[in-house]
């Protein structure tokens, strides 16, 4: 079987927006691949081994690329994604030059070829993520495995949002909390908070592809008895489930732990709808955030009453801890 290959030369900072645009236009798949520039420095704290050079992609771009089956409107879609991605200058989001480029390329060239790129990558002290095609022995009593396959677009926690917020949740999980994922893509972050020692996750996504994903690898990690896989937003899925019954959210409102990796720009929509979800003396942990935007959701988390604990950066991205009064 033959597909069509979109490449898009753009900006790390747009990809997870243009991620969407491709699924909306019917993508069979999306892979991104991000800045590799053969100066920078690759972070070994956990132990992290590397079996692929760097690549030469410039510090900041990316190069994107989604798989269309044949029979599907090439013009038209180049129209529709080259668009919305022109719009993104917009909302402030810088796309870069953003190059659209087709060729026809066989099936076996990359349903598959990018599970090589995905290797078990120690995240933190105590977390390890193994893609589940991968053979991989603990190194010591206390470490945490968390089995994933994340289909052809959502996280493999390799990213530096991933890993900001894994690291994060094990520094404030003492154990026992009731936790909120919003965004889950994959269920990464709901299953390390529950191999941290979290008592129930209920996990959040608009895209009902990741809500089927996250539930297989929740599945996968023996936890289906303490994650709740939920489609729609925060205020959707708290209002519809308290107005039928509470109980089937799994997680007791308020909870204690909100955590949410997604674009700055989707966060300012529901700082507010958070902050209420949020038990007093809650924390919310807000990741995916690009450098240029930090101010301005450090500025909407005062707003709503909170106050900022912490501020990690990996690379050019930013997540905030912040509490609840």
């Amino acid at each position: 079987m033959h597909w069509h290959e979109l490449t898009i030369h753009t900006t790390e900072e747009a990809t997870e927006m243009i991620s969407n645009f491709l699924h909306e236009a019917g993508a069979g798949g999306v892979s991104i691949e991000e800045s590799g520039t053969l100066n920078k420095v690759r972070d070994t704290s956990y132990g992290e081994l590397y079996d692929k050079p760097l690549n030469d992609i410039p510090e900041g771009q990316a190069v994107m690329k989604g798989y269309f089956a044949e029979g599907s409107d090439l013009e038209d879609i180049h129209n529709e994604v080259h668009n919305r991605i022109e719009e993104l200058r917009t909302y402030d989001i810088d796309p870069g030059i953003a190059t659209l480029s087709w060729r026809r390329v066989h099936e076996d060239d990359w349903a598959d070829a990018w599970k090589q790129y995905f290797k078990p990558q120690r995240v933190s002290e105590r977390l390890t993520i193994k893609p589940t095609w991968e053979t991989y022995e603990p190194v010591h009593a206390d470490e945490r495995i968390i089995e994933i396959d994340p289909g052809m677009a959502f996280g493999t926690g390799t990213h530096p949002t991933t890993s900001l917020c894994l690291r994060t949740l094990e520094h404030v999980i003492q154990g026992g909390e009731d936790i909120i994922d919003v965004g889950t893509g994959s269920g990464i972050l709901a299953i390390g908070a529950l191999k941290l020692g979290a008592r129930h996750v209920l996990a959040i996504d608009l895209d009902p592809v990741a809500v089927g994903i996250a539930g297989a690898n929740v599945t996968l990690n023996g936890l289906s008895e303490q994650v709740t896989v939920r489609e729609g937003d925060l205020l959707q899925v708290i209002k519809t489930s308290e107005a039928e019954d509470s109980a089937r959210l799994g997680v007791q409102l308020p909870v204690q732990i909100i955590v949410a990796n997604i674009l700055a720009e989707i966060i300012l929509l529901f700082v507010d709808d958070v902050y209420e979800a949020l038990a007093s003396g809650g924390l919310y942990i807000a990741s995916g955030i690009y450098k240029n935007k930090e101010q301005l959701v450090a500025d909407a988390l005062v707003k709503s009453g909170f106050s900022i604990e912490a501020t990690n950066r990996d690379d050019d991205w930013v997540a905030f801890v912040a509490r609840k009064a």
